[in-house]
Parts: structure tokens; C-alpha cells; sequence
């Protein structure tokens, strides 16, 4: 079979097309034909380097957002949760990237999100960049008749993500104003239709006039354009000077000190990435002195992915789609998202 593999780190010319044995599902795993893979930034982050995930290995095949249907099952028993005995070759799936260990204390009190022999698929093991892909049994979901596969490749990354900081962290509620940077990004997709359904008012930002009207068809309330606009006075104008209530910021270093100028005394950030650098600098003073809180995002648990996508297929809930390539065009899928003037996912087709 084909995949996109690369031996070391560098640009998007280190990504190159192979020829590699078709594996063989193990126990408890299922061989998902892949039909299309969603590009995420780790994507990016770890083709650079250096590896961000501890259990990352050159070399690799990237690939975190994967649909597909289900070529082979691999041996199973009934005593293991999540086994494949109902998972039939040809199902029609979407893949959860999160692999907890399943023996440690937190995945037996239901907590996986905290294991700390966690895997990721598509980071420390073989991912969606391919034509097919083994993954645990236990992380395949069945894809509703309704719905394309490339538009269930596109859910599973940036939806958990949004859900697990807005609901599980955030704890956004009804009549709320939130404020959610990059509207352009996958993320800040799913967040701010989430937002929206949770009963928020959205003020979100964009970095150019084009993707306005791109964020208002999503649901946001308020745009404003950061390279033009101060963020901080229209947060402030159409709050009444009061602030938002929460900030959901995945941007880092470069909108950190946005976010807590914007906040309403006692108001929540949730952080949840790092795609402009790992260290923020903040007036200590001003955010003890107004009661801020600040929330890290940490990993999901297996539960909670099940329940969002039960809530996204029964919604009107949507992920734009920016651009597809093939397979071999991998390099250039990822130019695309380097170059970020995407507006949704960017999804491979193998």
C-alpha cells in the first residue's frame, strides 16, 4: 500500500510517497480502509520538529483525522470493552486518535484522558496519511448512512477538542459572551457553533476582512478584524465596558494578553494550544486583582468522545471544508495550512 511518510524533520519536501506492506490487524484491532485523512497542525508541528508527543518516532506517517471502512478485523474476545466482535468488515467508521492503555488506575475509573501511557494515532503510531491504517477496535465509530466520510474526517480532532474547552472546562452557559480567536481555523469552527448552541454571544476574531463574512455564516455575532482593529475596545463597546465571560484561546503568546484584557472581573480563559509558541508573559497583579481564571485544556476521555459525536450527527452542526488533495499531494496539503489562508479543513484522499 501507498503512504506519506517522512525519515526526518524539515519542510514539506521531506514528506515523501512509499511502498510498504499492507498490515495485518492484531488483537482487539481493525484494518480501516482509509477513504479520507483531516490535516491537523500537529501535523505541521511534527513534520518541523522536534517531536512535541512523548512516544514519537522517525520514521513516521502522520495523519490524526481519519474515516474509512473497515477491510479486517483482527482476533478478539468478549471480555475486553470495545472489542470488534460487532464490527463487521465493511462498516463505515470514524477514528477517535486518543489510545489510552487501558491497565493503568485512570482508565479503569473511566478517567483515560489522564493516562499517562496515552497514544496518539497519526503521532506515536502510524496514521491516516495512507491507504490503510490499523487502529484499536475500541476507537472506531460508526458513520450514520447520512453522512460522507470526508465530512466525518473532518470531525474528530477539532469537535473534541472545542467540546472538551468549551463544555467540560469552559463550562459555558446560556446568555454568556464569549470571545474565540481565529475564526478561520478548524477549531474555532466547531467552537463557535458550539458556543452558539450553548445560548453565547460570539465575538470572534479574524485575520483579514475576506473570512468575515466567512465566521458570521457560522453563527458569530460580532468579527473583528485583529491586524486592523483593536480587539480589546470592541470587546469592551459592546460588552458595555463589563468584558466577556470566557476566552477560548488556541493561538498562545500572540493573543494571550487579548484574552485577558477582554475578560469581565472573575472571568474564564481556556487555553487549549500553542500555535504561536509555548511562553506567555501577563500583569500578575491585574489577573489576581480581577479574580481571572485560567483553564488548561487537558486531554479528553474516551466517554466524551462518543458524546459528541452522538450530539454532531444529530445536529445541524457543519465543518466547512477548505481544499482536498491526493495522497501524493501531501506536501502541498500541508503548504496550505502553513500558509493560513485556509478557512475550514484541509482533508487528503487516498
Amino acid at each position: 500500500m501507498k503512504v506519506v511518510i517522512h525519515r526526518t524533520h524539515g519542510g514539506p519536501d521531506v514528506l515523501q510517497v512509499a511502498d510498504v506492506p499492507l498490515p495485518e490487524p492484531g488483537p482487539h484491532e481493525v484494518l480501516v480502509r482509509v477513504a479520507a485523512c483531516g490535516l491537523n497542525h500537529l501535523d505541521v508541528l511534527q513534520r518541523r520538529g522536534p517531536a512535541l508527543i512523548p512516544g514519537f518516532t522517525l520514521p513516521h506517517v502522520g495523519g490524526m483525522d481519519i474515516a474509512g471502512t473497515i477491510a479486517a478485523v483482527g482476533p478478539t474476545d468478549d471480555r475486553r470493552a470495545g472489542s470488534a466482535t460487532a464490527l463487521a468488515e465493511g462498516t463505515r467508521v470514524v477514528v477517535n486518535p486518543a489510545v489510552p492503555c487501558d491497565r493503568c488506575e485512570n482508565c479503569a475509573a473511566g478517567a483515560d484522558g489522564g493516562c499517562p501511557n496515552a497514544g496518539v494515532i497519526g503521532a506515536t503510531r502510524a496514521g491516516g496519511y495512507a491507504e490503510y491504517v490499523v487502529v484499536p477496535a475500541a476507537n472506531v465509530h460508526p458513520v450514520p448512512d447520512h453522512v460522507d466520510l470526508v465530512d466525518a474526517a473532518v470531525v474528530p480532532t477539532v469537535w473534541m477538542t472545542a467540546w472538551h474547552a468549551l463544555i467540560e472546562i469552559g463550562k459555558v452557559r446560556l446568555g454568556e459572551t464569549a470571545l474565540i480567536h481565529a475564526a478561520g481555523s478548524g477549531v474555532s469552527t466547531a467552537l463557535i457553533q458550539l458556543a452558539k448552541a450553548a445560548g453565547a454571544r460570539v465575538i470572534t476574531t479574524v485575520g483579514s476582512d475576506a473570512k468575515t463574512e466567512y465566521a458570521r455564516a457560522l453563527g458569530a455575532d460580532i468579527v473583528v478584524n485583529s491586524t486592523t482593529g483593536d480587539v480589546v475596545k470592541t470587546v469592551r463597546e459592546v460588552t458595555g465596558g463589563r468584558g466577556v465571560d470566557l476566552v477560548l484561546d488556541h493561538v498562545g503568546p500572540a493573543t494571550w494578553n487579548t484574552g485577558i484584557h477582554s475578560l469581565a472581573p472573575r472571568g474564564r480563559l481556556v487555553f487549549l494550544g500553542n500555535t504561536t509558541g509555548n511562553r506567555a508573559e501577563f500583569d500578575l497583579v491585574y489577573a489576581y486583582h480581577f479574580g481571572l481564571q485560567l483553564l488548561g485544556s487537558d486531554p479528553y476521555d474516551r466517554r466524551e468522545f462518543a458524546t459528541m459525536l452522538d450530539a454532531y450527527w444529530a445536529s445541524p452542526f457543519r465543518t466547512p471544508i477548505d481544499s482536498e488533495f491526493p495522497l501524493a499531494e501531501a506536501a502541498a496539503a500541508q503548504e496550505r495550512m502553513e500558509s493560513r489562508q485556509a478557512t475550514g479543513k484541509i482533508v487528503l484522499r487516498p
